[in-house]
């Protein structure tokens, strides 16, 4: 087994020549901080908004190679998570935004197609099912027959037969991608559309609009900063997320195992733990299973154990087999991990940092791939100083959910974190926590938090 800091998607994209850093000073209407997801997204909508404009993304490593490269490739709407927006934002602006958010999973998909990117983008639904007792009613709170549809034990198995299936929901509106596909695709669209790219350019200092790096300075009108468990580090945000991260493994070719489990249609599927467990097939018949169950980080610092972490993974593989037990002996081919900025109310968020014109994204909270496009929206939006749609959803300028500081943020964190494992194992085997651990495990719910799912 291959167990790297990258993954299997950028190895077999197999990732494009590096660009080179920035050397002195250029100037631009906007510099983008961050070459992932929502950094390109964001670069692409303000093209789209005023073709002219002069736009300059620097990212510290290389483009695609960090979380946007190595996800699991669900691209989901908020739909299901739609009770929680309205109790937080109303009626209206939590619908609007479920749309929004609706919206662009079909938007990637029809970019793919426009621009020739094969990013193997598939519209399917997204099951979200139980897969023991203590998981029954995941997801019913928002079963509202459209968007998102009940399944009993019996339709749960038609979509995939394993054996802990109990039945769930059906997400409508999602698709899969290859990650790293889509991930240099977009680089390479915006390198056509004449944006300036610097690789290995990380941001020492951003003074106002003025981005400096090791090598030189982005003198901007405006700036965007999109640099997922990163943003931990930037002082306003230090306060409104976690680090946390989630590790996947992916088979070697099993066709066989997947035509058995009568898991034709290729749909991405979590379970209903709060630390889930998320697998689907790969257009060449593999299966990838990852589990959120990763280890905390201070900060933004993970010390290289939201990539690699071999107990973790050795987790991982014991439930891969729990879940499909005929993997028994197949070969898992490759491993990786990558970290999760955690939002305390699991909604990313676009904020304005200190001085004029300058914003962030953070708080994907593993769920990036859909919402990044949608956040990317609204970044585009504020960096133009435009009054629209995308800048006026409620998740520009959200109310502000803080969390302890360091060192009690961590702290608390890893030790409600490892309750929640211990619960969920306990009660996937039929058992019931303790009662301190069962309190422990329950202390986000009570104040109002989200650890990850």
């Amino acid at each position: 087994m291959r167990h790297d800091a990258h993954g299997w998607w950028i190895a077999d994209a197999g990732p494009p020549s590096p660009l080179p850093p920035l050397a002195g000073d250029v100037r631009a209407d906007v510099v983008v901080v961050g070459g992932g997801y929502c950094g390109l997204w964001t670069a692409w909508h303000i093209l789209e908004a005023e073709p002219e404009a002069r736009v300059v993304v620097l990212e510290r490593e290389r483009c695609g190679l960090g979380p946007s490269g190595r996800n699991g490739g669900f691209v989901n709407s908020l739909w299901l998570s739609l009770p929680a927006l309205r109790e937080r934002f109303g009626a209206t602006a939590a619908e609007t935004l479920a749309r929004a958010s609706r919206d662009s999973v079909e938007a990637i998909g029809a970019w793919c197609a426009a621009e020739g990117v094969d990013a193997y983008y598939r519209r399917v639904a997204h099951p979200v099912l139980s897969a023991a007792p203590h998981q029954d009613g995941v997801g019913a709170a928002a079963v509202d027959g459209e968007e998102v549809v009940a399944l009993t034990r019996e339709q749960a198995q038609a979509i995939c037969a394993s054996p802990v299936f109990r039945g769930g929901v059906l997400v409508r509106t999602a698709a899969t991608v290859h990650p790293a596909r889509l991930a240099f695709g977009l680089r390479d669209r915006l390198l056509a559309r004449g944006v300036r790219i610097f690789e290995n350019s990380r941001v020492v200092a951003l003074r106002g609009t003025t981005a400096q790096t090791e090598g030189g300075r982005v003198l901007a009108g405006a700036a965007v900063v999109a640099v997922n468990a990163r943003s931990g580090a930037l002082r306003p945000l230090r306060q409104r997320l976690t680090v946390a991260s989630s590790h996947i493994v992916v088979t070697e070719r099993v066709p066989d195992v997947i035509d058995a489990l009568g898991w034709s249609g290729g749909e991405p599927i979590t379970d209903g733990r709060a630390l889930l467990h998320y697998f689907r097939p790969t257009p060449d018949g593999r299966i990838l299973f990852g589990w959120a169950g990763g280890r905390m980080a201070v900060g933004a610092r993970a010390g290289g154990r939201a990539e690699v972490d071999s107990e973790v993974i050795a987790r991982t593989v014991r439930d891969l087999h729990r879940f499909f037990p005929a993997l028994a002996g197949r070969r898992i081919e490759h491993a990786w991990g990558g970290p999760i900025d955690v939002s305390p109310a699991h909604l990313p968020s676009v904020v304005a940092l200190g001085g004029r014109g300058v914003h962030a994204a953070f708080g994907f909270t593993g769920n990036g791939v859909g919402p990044a496009h949608l956040a990317a929206r609204s970044l585009a939006s504020v960096a133009l100083d435009r009054r629209d749609d995308a800048s006026g959803l409620a998740i520009v300028e959200p109310p502000t959910a803080r969390l302890p500081p360091e060192p009690f943020r961590i702290a608390g964190a890893a030790l409600v974190r490892r309750a929640i494992v211990r619960k969920e194992a306990a009660e996937e085997a039929g058992a019931r926590a303790d009662p301190v651990t069962r309190a422990v495990a329950g202390l986000p719910a009570r104040l109002g938090m989200h650890l990850v799912r």
